[in-house]
């Protein structure tokens, strides 16, 4: 029954957040046919401003569960929205072994997750180290990526556009622990980011 009720309230959620994005953002969605219909997915992007990760969430057309810095949690709305969306809750700045098992888990089970290189809201700009995470759970778990690219949804650039790239494969450095690969696959996948914001 409880799982009924939060499926309710997730749908009812997700509707609002994609119609005020459509309204007060003009929200623009392209690439949409790039996103596989199944299987374990990883959703990652630019990183720009907290609109990012719902805008992701009600426009990709999956379910997915974000990887939300634990801070957020003490945000009441924000702590609504990972409950309703299943965020997994992550403690910046450490190996939170807890977060990477449950995000294992999730991509085994055929499902998908979602998370931001940066690490941080423009994590570029501020001269921040990408994260490797996005890549270790590729390596990991053999799961595709599909990157986005988001431009927008600024006060100077009120209308935000996510345009979602092709998935990319990196099966073949399944299980590999070389450190050269992680970096490598990491920064590939940073590049398409890149220019899916261009």
């Amino acid at each position: 029954m409880k799982k009924a009720i939060k499926a309710v309230i997730k749908w009812i959620v997700r509707g609002a957040i994609y119609i005020w994005c459509k309204i007060y953002y003009r929200a623009e969605i392209l690439g949409l046919e790039n996103i596989p219909k199944e299987g374990p997915v990883i959703f990652c992007g630019n990183h720009r401003s907290y609109l990012d990760p719902p805008l992701m969430v009600v426009t990709a057309k999956r379910d997915m569960r974000f990887l939300a810095k634990d801070e957020l949690a003490q945000n009441p709305f924000f702590n609504f929205l990972g409950w309703a969306f299943d965020a997994i809750h992550v403690k910046r700045d450490e190996k939170d072994v807890n977060a990477i098992k449950e995000s294992l888990k999730t991509l085994k089970n055929g499902e998908c997750i979602a998370l931001f290189p940066e690490g941080t809201r423009n994590g570029l700009e501020k001269g921040e180290k990408i994260k490797d995470g996005v890549a270790f759970f590729a390596i990991r778990s053999g799961a595709k990526v599909v990157p986005a690219g988001i431009k927008g949804g600024t006060k100077e650039h009120k209308k935000v556009t996510i345009h979602y790239g092709e998935p990319l494969d990196y099966s073949e450095y399944k299980g590999s622990k070389d450190k050269e690969v992680l970096a490598k696959v990491t920064q590939d996948i940073m590049e398409h980011i890149i220019q899916l914001t261009k």
